[in-house]
């Protein structure tokens, strides 16, 4: 990795700069191990800032942050079980960037437990915008630390796994491990089923949910919308709250 010209400056100055400014100014970079192979991670005095997988991760950080970089003597504490489960723990994230629809976004994806997915619909009706699918599918796509704000767990309402930052590959690689069924999701979408609703408790899930999964074949029933699920007298789940049809 090339020395940063702000570094140099730095270095040559008579008097060493405190630490203290050289961590507000600088980023720490470290290489560690995810679910898809090895990664390089950025952090800030604020915390994690940037996750990238493959070539080129000085120049897309300098471009998207404009800060020089510096190695890391070891990835800060909980980076790697939460790259594993995607739950942080006590880990912070340097957003700054971010406007508040972005971190919106980010905040509604981080909800989709492990196992589960959601449609673009539901993020954009859970951060008050259900008519900004594709703003939606766009600040996913920005998503500076993918795997710490679990955005592969948002899909396409029509079974297909969608985009993802790290190539859609790697996207069904990660739901698969985590337990997806997503051949099932690709069968139930291909008969226009994208809710299943018990009739022992009254309620609709999306397919997913961990409640969905427990409901019997003898009991289950499939729906299109939210709304024909509700006219059959079924009410929406508490646990993966479904708020948005998902389009005909």
């Amino acid at each position: 990795m090339t020395q940063d010209p702000l570094l140099t400056g730095l270095a040559a100055l008579a008097v060493e700069p405190p630490e203290s400014l050289l961590e507000r100014i600088a980023a720490r970079w470290v290489r560690v191990p995810a679910p898809i192979g090895e990664v390089t991670v950025a952090c800030t005095d604020q915390g994690v800032a940037y996750v990238h997988a493959g070539e080129g991760f000085a120049q897309a950080f300098r471009e998207r942050f404009g800060r020089p970089l510096l190695p890391a003597a070891r990835p800060p504490a909980g980076l790697l079980p939460a790259l594993r489960t995607g739950r942080l723990s006590g880990l912070r994230l340097d957003l700054r960037g971010l406007s508040p629809f972005q971190r919106a976004v980010l905040d509604a994806a981080r909800e989709i437990p492990r196992g589960e997915v959601r449609p673009y619909a539901w993020i954009a009706a859970r951060v008050g915008s259900p008519r900004a699918v594709r703003a939606v599918g766009t600040a996913l796509g920005r998503n500076p630390v993918p795997l710490l704000v679990p955005c592969h767990r948002v899909t396409r309402s029509d079974g297909m796994v969608g985009d993802y930052v790290f190539g859609a590959p790697a996207k069904e690689r990660l739901l698969l491990e985590e337990g997806v069924d997503l051949d099932r999701l690709r069968a139930l979408a291909g008969k226009r089923v994208f809710y299943l609703a018990s009739d022992t408790t009254g309620v609709v899930c999306f397919p997913t949910c961990h409640n969905a999964r427990r409901i019997t074949a003898a009991h289950r029933h499939g729906f299109r919308s939210l709304a024909q699920a509700r006219a059959a007298g079924y009410r929406p789940c508490r646990t993966c709250r479904p708020a948005q049809d998902v389009p005909a």
